[in-house]
């Protein structure tokens, strides 16, 4: 009779498999590859790391044998004197096998929402009613701003065939940035509406 047993799949954090995600493209990337692309991508919908959070992913994903490294010895590149040979990273068949697994078998975790220009809002009998409605439009502001670059970002892409689906998301980037947008004015709107309320009721007296 066979053996069947496998090793069991180690026990990772989301954040791991989207660093692991990141090397599953076929291509050989570097840390700073690695944060220009989440940049480019991730940070729309999940994550912006940093550069220390992606090289701590990265070391514990290799002592687990999911990603391996080398040295680039590119000959053509020039570096600076004192500047260290880079450093390139590759997904390896176990890494391939355990982020397929993981996006296909695992139950996703729910959506969080924790807005801080919502909880100001929540608060905003607290606030000064002028001040509170500039917080909303500058993050009106920076939601139109996060739109735009999705696009973009999803039109420069469109033409490479391997990143059909990172596409995809980043088309529902911008819509969720287009919807962000719409809310905004929405509650501007009752802002607007609160306020003028506000200026009618008169003090009360102690």
């Amino acid at each position: 009779m066979a053996d069947d047993h496998t090793e069991p799949r180690p026990r990772l954090r989301a954040t791991s498999y989207a660093v692991l995600g990141l090397l599953s493209f076929g291509q050989e990337l570097s840390g700073f590859d690695m944060k220009r692309w989440a940049d480019w991508s991730l940070k729309f919908f999940y994550w912006a790391p940093s550069f220390s959070q992606i090289y701590g992913e990265l070391h514990k994903l290799e002592e687990l044998g999911l990603v391996a490294s080398r040295l680039d010895e590119n000959k053509n590149v020039q570096r600076k004197r004192g500047e260290r040979e880079k450093r390139v990273y590759r997904i390896t068949a176990e890494g391939e096998r355990a982020v397929s697994a993981w996006t296909t078998e695992e139950a996703p975790e729910p959506a969080v929402l924790k807005h801080g220009i919502m909880l100001r809002a929540w608060l905003g009998h607290t606030a000064d009613p002028a001040k509170l409605r500039e917080v909303v439009l500058a993050h009106r502001a920076q939601s139109e701003r996060m739109r735009v670059l999705a696009l973009d970002h999803a039109e420069g892409a469109a033409p490479v065939p391997e990143w059909a689906y990172p596409v995809a998301v980043l088309n529902w980037s911008a819509q969720y940035y287009a919807d962000e947008c719409a809310r905004a004015d929405t509650l501007l709107a009752e802002l607007d509406r609160l306020a003028a309320k506000r200026r009618r009721k008169p003090k009360r007296t102690t």
